[in-house]
């Protein structure tokens, strides 16, 4: 009798997720990994804060499972050593402090002008949010090296994805990748524009920063794409011309198409959000990714308080035919697929430079262009950027470095140059702005943040003496947050997918 070594050695392979009540999230990663054959039975380990959560996500794909009669089995704890035991592989899903943490990040900048469409990178609610996720980042990472499999691979896909995978990989020492599906988003884009809804017609590589990348080579059908030939395709296209202005005035200015989204890109730059009669002129309220303010915050909400409230509605529609599903486009299960297997797998992922940019810090955290097989990931080097795109870079990959080393240290005066110098906020805020502005985000996040416990009170007795004048300021296009009960009527809801489908519960 022949003995399929590869299936053996699969069957005792577990795959961790830390912050598995991010349902659908978890939902979409557990599903393409369960596509792939040689996976069919491993041991998948939840681990969450919530129990409730943890329940939820558990039953949903649970039915999958046996729907599809599979051999995989589930494990559910809110303990983490116990979810971590043995895990090769540990997929990082976490949002520190949750919405009510996000909402800080969004309402206080914008007392003091600062307008965000999501606030999860850079920009005041990008730093604020690594302050708290970068410290439990370190914690899982020093649980991985005590609890999980010796050659174990963290998959960080939270954000802000350069300063947590920049702290797991030289703070802690962790072999981590950090994964983002931007640069799929903005290829099904381009694709659209020239006419296809085929991806398999554009050939693309890119290269730069999370939420700053570059196509720098763009093929469609065998041809090379001109600069001009993308600006004409996107300007003439009668929805994308409307929703992408700040994208394509980048591509007109820089020469490079960037990854991002309209209403993210917008946010990472000082020229399209500091002036607020200025900012509708950029975006679109089509849809919230196009630049509403607090977008993503509200979108969010409405979804986790929808998923609430129609569980039974998602349970239904789970168990579905993996046979006929089409595998996501999220890079986490063909890594482990390729490093599993051998099927060597093509795709763009968050590492350490170290000569693959050639004008950007080697010690910095980039995405670009790389390679997996059994022997890992190999990225290819020695790329060059335009001396524009790296110089827009570079900016952020400023603050990000001061940022990550405050939020290791505590230091709150590094903390505070590292939102002085924010692009936005640099364009809207004083120093004495920026100055009160943290204090006040600092101690309405106290609860997350315990590297600067010695600074609460002193931040609380300059907030009392504070002399800055905040802006009575709702935001240049905020929309209100609707009940499950005003969405299930609503075309938006539909929208509501794959792409963006953090919950936030923790």
């Amino acid at each position: 009798m022949s003995i399929n070594l590869l299936s053996v050695k699969m069957q005792n392979m577990k795959i961790s997720f830390i912050g598995a009540g991010s349902i659908g999230f978890t939902q979409t990663l557990v599903r393409d990994l369960l596509k792939v054959p040689e996976f069919q039975d491993i041991t998948l380990s939840f681990h969450d804060i919530s129990e409730k959560n943890l329940d939820l996500v558990s039953r949903l794909i649970q039915k999958d499972i046996e729907q599809n009669k599979l051999p995989a089995k589930i494990e559910q704890s809110t303990d983490r050593k116990k979810s971590l035991d043995g895990a090769k592989y540990i997929i990082n899903c976490t949002r520190i402090g949750g919405l009510e943490a996000f909402e800080h990040d969004i309402n206080i900048p914008l007392q003091y002008g600062v307008d965000q469409c999501v606030g999860d990178t850079i920009c005041a609610g990008g730093i604020l949010y690594g302050q708290r996720n970068i410290p439990q980042t370190l914690n899982f990472c020093e649980d991985i090296k005590s609890y999980s499999h010796k050659d174990a691979l963290f998959l960080n896909y939270s954000n802000p994805m350069a300063m947590n995978t920049w702290a797991a990989i030289s703070e802690a020492k962790v072999n981590t990748v950090g994964l983002c599906h931007g640069v799929q988003g903005g290829a099904k884009l381009i694709s659209k524009a020239l006419g296809s809804e085929n991806d398999t017609d554009l050939e693309y590589m890119c290269s730069g920063i999370n939420h700053m990348t570059w196509y720098i080579e763009l093929k469609y059908k065998g041809k090379n794409v001109t600069k001009d030939e993308l600006v004409e395709a996107l300007e003439n296209h009668p929805e994308i011309s409307k929703q992408e202005k700040v994208r394509i005035d980048i591509l007109k200015r820089f020469g490079l198409f960037s990854t991002e989204s309209n209403g993210h890109l917008s946010e990472y730059l000082p020229w399209y959000r500091k002036r607020v009669e200025e900012i509708p002129k950029w975006i679109d309220l089509s849809n919230w990714i196009h630049g509403e303010t607090g977008g993503y915050l509200r979108v969010t909400s409405e979804k986790r308080n929808w998923f609430v409230e129609d569980f039974s509605k998602f349970l239904n529609e789970s168990g579905i035919d993996l046979s006929t599903h089409k595998r996501s486009t999220e890079h986490g299960s063909y890594i482990i697929e390729a490093i599993e297997t051998n099927r060597p797998y093509r795709g763009h992922f968050n590492v350490v430079n170290n000569g693959t940019i050639i004008n950007l810090p080697d010690d910095c955290v980039i995405e670009s262009t790389g390679m997996v097989d059994k022997d890992g990931i190999k990225m290819i080097k020695g790329i060059e950027l335009p001396m524009a795109c790296a110089s827009l870079c570079r900016t952020s990959i400023d603050v990000q470095r001061m940022a990550v080393k405050a939020a290791i240290e505590g230091d709150i005066n590094l903390l505070k140059l590292a939102v002085l110098q924010d692009p936005l906020v640099s364009a809207v805020c004083s120093p004495d702005e920026v100055w009160a502005m943290v204090d006040e985000m600092l101690v309405a996040q106290s609860k997350w943040l315990p590297q600067y416990q010695n600074e609460m009170d002193q931040a609380l007795e300059r907030i009392k003496k504070s002399t800055v004048k905040k802006k009575n300021f709702k935001g240049a296009a905020r929309m209100k947050t609707r009940s499950p009960e005003e969405l299930k009527n609503d075309k938006e809801s539909s929208l509501l997918v794959e792409a963006q489908a953090f919950e936030f519960d923790k």
